[in-house]
């Protein structure tokens, strides 16, 4: 299978820009898995989040397990965003209200454009079916060096629920219209998109 997003390219029923299979990247935020002393530690936000795309042929083509962490989380994210064979990147876990809960900051640090409409409908569908508590989710979505990035709480369930409700439908078209006016066939380098720390 081709790595070149531009082969990818398509429009769908509609006319509308899309890429179609998508190459994923995922982040999953465990202090604790990823401290553990297993070669493969237990993730299953990360597996629902892959087998949401799997199921819908899309292509995971990494995974990534990082310490709650802002510096981690940042730069796990940043590295992933710019390579041309990851066309979304969905990271898991660390979207609460405790202190090390700080995916959120360390994604959105890297927004050239904020998606505020995914952490809204989100945040709506799990009214439905976790009530109050959905509003400690601090899940957001922007894009990041023309790439689309999720920022998802830990559980399957949330996990689940975005995945099939919002983000594997949709993102084909995002990724499509991010990518659009780009015709290079090279890695995004990051010397133009440094720290501003």
């Amino acid at each position: 299978m081709t790595t070149d997003r531009d082969d990818r390219r398509d429009t769908d029923d509609h006319g509308h820009d899309i890429i179609d299979p998508l190459y994923v990247g995922i982040v999953t935020v465990s202090s604790s898995r990823a401290q553990a002393d297993e070669v493969d530690p237990d993730d299953p936000g990360g597996d629902t989040v892959q087998e949401c795309f799997e199921a819908d042929g899309h292509e995971i083509r990494e995974r990534l397990l990082v310490r709650d962490d802002y510096s981690s989380i940042r730069t796990a994210v940043r590295g992933l965003v710019a390579r041309r064979d990851i066309d979304v990147v969905v990271t898991t876990g660390g979207t609460g209200v405790t202190a090390d809960d700080v995916s959120p900051e360390a994604t959105s640090s890297l927004f050239e454009r904020e998606l505020p409409g995914f952490g809204e409908l989100f945040r709506s569908l799990s009214w439905d079916e976790i009530g109050t508590r959905a509003m400690a989710s601090r899940a957001t979505a922007g894009i990041a060096v023309d790439t689309p990035v999720f920022c998802l709480p830990g559980s399957t369930g949330a996990c689940q629920t975005a995945c099939e409700k919002l983000i594997v439908p949709e993102t084909p078209h995002l990724a499509g219209l991010a990518t659009r006016h780009r015709t290079e066939a090279t890695d995004q380098s990051l010397s133009a998109y440094q720290d501003e720390n």
